[in-house]
């Protein structure tokens, strides 16, 4: 089986942190040439794994970034 690889290309932010586990906004390139994708997800860096998270190319970002200016964030608990 191949190897899994992925590499940071710049730590965004920390957008929380539970335990050992942070969830984290990051650009990451997965595979040898990878383009460059928002990744949002959960990680446990004590052990430095990955959890499930999302990836987004640069059109869905900016079409999350668009939708999030109108969102009426009182919503939510």
């Amino acid at each position: 089986m191949a190897e899994f690889k992925y590499e940071i290309n710049n730590k965004i932010a920390v957008l929380s942190e539970n335990g050992d586990y942070t969830c984290e906004a990051n650009v990451i390139s997965y595979g040898e040439n990878g383009r460059p994708k928002l990744d949002i997800r959960k990680w446990n860096r004590a052990e430095d794994k990955m959890q499930k998270g999302i990836t987004l190319n640069k059109e869905e970002a900016l079409a999350l970034f668009e939708a999030l200016k109108e969102f009426n964030f009182d919503e939510l608990a």
